[in-house]
């Protein structure tokens, strides 16, 4: 029996499908992240996981005991499984000790003081103990939403897109802190995400959701080197669609650049990035403009090149 169960669960709006029959088995403490644009149904997933949105179909099950909906139990969600919003939802005018200790009003007194103590320890927070929501950057209002969250202990964790308001070099800081906690909690952790670089910076067990369907589940290396669809191929990087009729791609950095033998092309555009020069290649051919990894630097704007490739590298879509 798995840890954490969802079978078939669906759901539509105005006859509208918003989520087509979804099913997933997770072993406790194992990191789950889910990936889709906006409108896939990521947020409706994580709300029908917690217990506080209604399934049209389908079954839920924690350590194999049913997850009830909001049309079957009277107080909507669990203590079991807590839901953090990418909107914060902290109390303003509380601090950020009482914000956390406010989960615990209804837990022994000791109980709670302790727990709220090891959680401001445990997330970097004792500094901050007495400060406001306005009063703290992004990131510190974010680790305050799962100090809230984490408070009664939970046993799922579901992050909605959690780094949404975050600036890169605090979302990289923030997933670091969070994935070395998370394992030492033991905590089953579900992300849903738009962003893949996030994604990967706190599980390599990834899911990829596309109008309200999985297209795709494994680890990064399976999407990405044996993609299904051109939407999971797109996610890893810019593609290049082969000049050969077909829906065949190779990737920027799978070409390889030469000064003879090859396709014909010329440099019409190259942009410096940290670890190679990205060029953009007109095909002397075809026509057809490519995006090419340079990683020597080796050529400019103008530039005649010849472009080749390993069959193996292809990407039939």
């Amino acid at each position: 029996m798995s840890y954490f169960s969802i079978s078939n669960v669906s759901k539509s709006y105005d006859d509208q499908p918003a989520l087509h029959p979804f099913s997933l088995e997770l072993a406790q403490g194992e990191f789950l992240a889910i990936v889709g644009e906006s409108g896939s149904g990521k947020s409706t997933l994580l709300k029908i996981m917690a217990g506080l949105e209604a399934q049209d179909s389908g079954e839920i099950f924690l350590e194999g005991e049913p997850i009830l909906n909001p049309n079957q139990k009277i107080v909507s969600g669990y203590d079991e499984i807590r839901l953090i919003h990418q909107n914060f939802h902290l109390y303003p005018n509380s601090t950020v000790e009482e914000n956390i200790s406010r989960q615990l009003l209804h837990y022994e007194k000791t109980y709670a003081k302790s727990r709220v103590e090891h959680l401001l320890q445990l997330l970097g927070l004792n500094a901050f103990r007495d400060r406001y929501p306005r009063q703290l950057s992004g990131g510190q209002k974010q680790k305050v939403a799962i100090g809230k969250a984490m408070a009664v202990e939970p046993d799922v964790l579901l992050l909605d897109e959690p780094f949404s308001s975050l600036d890169t070099i605090q979302t990289h800081h923030l997933i670091s802190e969070l994935k070395e906690i998370f394992q030492s909690t033991g905590t089953t952790v579900i992300f849903v995400t738009h962003d893949l670089d996030d994604a990967l910076r706190l599980t390599d067990n990834l899911i990829i959701l596309q109008k309200g369907k999985v297209v795709q589940k494994g680890t990064s290396r399976q999407l990405c080197e044996k993609p299904k669809t051109k939407y999971v191929a797109q996610l890893f990087s810019p593609i290049n669609r082969l000049p050969d009729g077909k829906n065949s791609y190779i990737r920027p950095a799978d070409v390889k650049l030469k000064t003879k033998g090859g396709v014909l092309a010329h440099v019409a555009d190259s942009r410096f990035l940290v670890h190679y020069n990205s060029l953009q290649v007109k095909l002397k051919e075809s026509g057809i403009t490519w995006e090419v990894d340079d990683p020597q630097r080796k050529y400019e704007k103008g530039d005649r090149v010849y472009l080749s490739w390993e069959d193996s590298r292809v990407m039939n879509l």
